[in-house]
C-alpha cells in the first residue's frame, strides 16, 4: 500500500510539471515577437520627463521596432555652473550607454530661473557640450532639440518671462549653429494651463500632446 501510495505521488508531481511545461509552451507562443534590434530613443531631460508619461505614451505610439529610454533627471540644467547641470548626472552616461539611434532633449527650464540668470551667456556653449556627448557616440543618432512647454506657475521656482526671453532664443540658436531640428511643444501648449498639474509640469493630457508632437517628427 505505501508503495502504490509513493509510485501515485511521484505520477503526479511528473504529470503537474508537464502540465506545467506545456502551458509555459503556449504561452511564450502566443506572445507577440519583438524584433531582434529596436531603434534605442533616449529621451533626455528634467523632471518634465522623468516626472511625466510621456516617454511611455511616445513608446507606446512608435512601437515594438522601438525602444525607448527615460533619461529624465529632476531638476537638471543645461547651464555647467548651476550644480545640477544634466552632464554631471549619472542618467547622462546612462543615456550615452544606452547606445541611443535617436536623442530627444528636452532642457531649459530649470535655467529660466531668475537666480540663474548670470549663466545664460554660457547657456549655448554648455548646450553645445552636452549635444557633443551625443553626437560623439558610434551610432551617430539623431537629435531633436524640444522647445520646453510653458511656465504657468513660477512661485516653484522656474519663470516664464525668462524662459521666453532668455532660454528659448538660445535654444534655438544652438539648434541653428549646429544644424539641428527643433520640435516647438511651447507653441502646442500654451493656450491650454488645463494640461498642467502645477503649472509646470503636464498632466496626463499634456504629456501626449508632447508625446505626438515628438512621434510626428521621429516618424
Amino acid at each position: 500500500m505505501k508503495l502504490r501510495t509513493k509510485w501515485f505521488g511521484i505520477g503526479l508531481v511528473i504529470v503537474i510539471l508537464a502540465a506545467g511545461l506545456v502551458a509555459f509552451f503556449f504561452e511564450t507562443q502566443s506572445r507577440p515577437k519583438k524584433p531582434v534590434n529596436t531603434i534605442h530613443v533616449a529621451c533626455v531631460g528634467d523632471s518634465i520627463t522623468n516626472g511625466t508619461e510621456y516617454p511611455d505614451d511616445l513608446w507606446m505610439m512608435l512601437g515594438a521596432n522601438y525602444t525607448v529610454g527615460n533619461f529624465g533627471v529632476g531638476g537638471a540644467t543645461v547651464s555647467l555652473q548651476s550644480g545640477n547641470s544634466y552632464m554631471n548626472q549619472s542618467e547622462f552616461r546612462n543615456a550615452e550607454d544606452f547606445m541611443p539611434n535617436i536623442v530627444v532633449i528636452m532642457l531649459g527650464t530649470n535655467d529660466a530661473y531668475s537666480s540663474r540668470q548670470q549663466n545664460t551667456d554660457n547657456f549655448i556653449n554648455d548646450y553645445k557640450a552636452l549635444i557633443g556627448g551625443f553626437q560623439a557616440l558610434s551610432t551617430k543618432p539623431k537629435i531633436w532639440i524640444v522647445v520646453p512647454p510653458p511656465i504657468f506657475i513660477d512661485n516653484l521656482g522656474p519663470d516664464n518671462t525668462i524662459l521666453v526671453k532668455d532660454i528659448i532664443p538660445r535654444i534655438d540658436q544652438t539648434a541653428t549653429e549646429l544644424g539641428l531640428p527643433t520640435i516647438d511643444v511651447y507653441s502646442q501648449l500654451v493656450n491650454h494651463p488645463e494640461y498642467f498639474w502645477d503649472g509646470v509640469h503636464p498632466n496626463n493630457q499634456g504629456a501626449k500632446i508632447i508625446a505626438s508632437e515628438i512621434y510626428g517628427v521621429i516618424v
